[in-house]
């Protein structure tokens, strides 16, 4: 046992102790205390007040939180209550409490939860204070906080406590603050848009909607596996069949993939379909939507990300797909974009390894995945993928080869994800069977065939445009956070 180990029992020992007495006194959790103010609305409200104001109005208030400061001046003492809200700091006089509540108080130690009633004051350097007459310990923490100046300096223990972390760190309160604003942003913004909301299954008997490594789950009363979703794309595409024409859900997705900095196995995305509509439509609506989130939130269309401006004010950038491979591969003649043994040669030489049935399409998407994603830093909408690697996205009437999909790059990541959607059932149908194929070739994120998503199509999907957002991904980059694990509450550890 390391001496900080040591010491960290000893204190804890301590506190059971303290806390045995109070069983014995009583009832050591009360909860009949009720506040009625917390730190922010008090500041706001009454921060401009004179001393003189505060002492004529003899505001009454009673405040609750955790004791994250303590200062005993003998007969005098300083606390500073920490709600959700902020901090607020209470005036404790042994004469205003008595003389026994005022000893016992001295024995409190730091990360106790305690509520005090009083009235409003300002102290010699001007800060609202509560002059309290009333104090109780609601709940006694058994367990000592981090040193107050540097907090946790542990970042495997800030994640793996992140309640810890929340108490210690204004930082990551804001930061989980946002991301709440965040997604009622959305939904208030695809509400003004005649949107609805839904909520679609989130285990499935097929795993689709997207191309990723499913977990899965077993139903022993139905005696089948069942599949945690990747995606909710096939049971949207099903309402807007049904004639919800216009349809999101914010879900949670899980993906059987590796952690990383911008990977989680279960996250958090923004699907939305709307009948009658354009990859185009939807990429203006993307474009909109990361603007005024970035406004509504930040105050501004121009952030700062891990060292880099990011302008989202601007128009984003729109380039084709093939045309990025073109320019991050030089020596790729244009008249070769296409030639598998051309691009075989460029994937080997890149040290990529493919499926055996990997085409032209696959190849340069993994030639793009290696040189041209990260060089994306500005806001940047790649279009026109090959339809290889786009299984549910509407073919190009101008060339059969490509799709009419977007992918929205910024700071080299991928933001969001659009199509104008395939309707022709047979054509899915087609695609589907490829699918199966990669499958029985090892690549276990290919799809399956759903029979019922091919029935549904063959009573009409109206043309319709969708795209997928990444919420997590959108909160990192608003709330200047490196790691998708600085914006999950409890993400996923080795």
């Amino acid at each position: 046992m390391t001496s900080d180990a040591g010491s960290e029992n000893k204190l804890i020992a301590e506190r059971r102790k303290k806390l045995d007495h109070l069983r014995e006194a009583g009832n050591a959790f009360p909860n009949d205390f009720r506040r009625d103010a917390i730190a922010g609305s008090l500041h706001a409200a009454y921060n401009a007040h004179s001393a003189e104001t505060l002492a004529e109005e003899a505001v009454r208030v009673s405040v609750s939180g955790r004791m994250m400061v303590k200062r005993v001046m003998g007969k005098s003492s300083f606390v500073k209550l920490q709600d959700r809200s902020g901090q607020i700091q209470l005036f404790l006089q042994r004469d205003g409490i008595g003389a026994d509540l005022y000893q016992d108080f001295k024995k409190w130690d730091l990360g106790d939860i305690v509520g005090a009633s009083g009235t409003l004051m300002k102290t010699r350097t001007g800060e609202l204070s509560v002059a309290v007459d009333e104090l109780v310990l609601l709940v006694k923490s058994l367990r000592p906080l981090p040193e107050k100046w540097h907090g946790i300096t542990d970042q495997e223990l800030k994640l793996r406590r992140r309640y810890l972390d929340l108490i210690m760190s204004e930082e990551t309160r804001e930061v989980f603050a946002r991301r709440s604003q965040l997604i009622k942003f959305v939904r208030n913004y695809l509400d003004s848009l005649d949107y609805v909301e839904v909520e679609t299954p989130m285990m499935h008997p097929i795993p689709g909607g997207a191309t990723a490594r499913p977990f899965e789950t077993f139903h022993h009363a139905l005696d089948k596996t069942l599949y945690l979703r990747i995606a909710p794309e096939l049971y949207l595409k099903r309402l807007v069949i049904g004639g919800i024409e216009r349809v999101f859900e914010l879900n949670r997705a899980f993906r059987n993939e590796g952690l990383s900095t911008r990977h989680n196995p279960e996250f958090t995305i923004l699907e939305l379909y709307q009948a009658y509509a354009q990859c185009e439509d939807l990429m203006d609506l993307s474009e909109s939507l990361l603007r005024e989130a970035a406004r509504s939130i930040c105050a501004t269309t121009t952030i700062e990300y891990q060292g880099e401006t990011v302008d989202l004010g601007s128009p984003f950038a729109r380039v084709r797909f093939e045309d990025t491979l073109t320019s991050a591969y030089p020596s790729l003649d244009p008249s070769s974009l296409r030639d598998p043994e051309a691009l075989g040669r460029l994937c080997e030489a890149e040290g990529i390894a493919l499926p055996k049935q990997a085409g032209p399409g696959k190849m340069q998407f993994e030639l793009f995945e290696k040189r041209v994603e990260d060089s994306l830093r500005n806001p940047t909408f790649v279009t026109q993928y090959p339809a290889e690697v786009s299984p549910l996205a509407r073919r190009s009437d101008a060339d059969s080869y490509l799709t009419d999909r977007f992918e929205l790059f910024i700071c080299g990541r991928e933001m969001a994800n659009g199509f104008s959607e395939l309707n022709d059932p047979e054509d899915q149908a087609d695609r589907f069977h490829a699918q199966v194929g990669a499958i029985e070739d090892g690549d276990h994120e290919a799809m399956r065939y759903d029979e019922d998503y091919i029935t549904a199509l063959e009573y009409g999907l109206p043309p319709t445009a969708g795209a997928g957002l990444g919420i997590d991904r959108l909160a990192m980059l608003l709330t200047d956070s490196a790691s998708i694990r600085d914006v999950l509450l409890f993400p996923q550890l080795k």
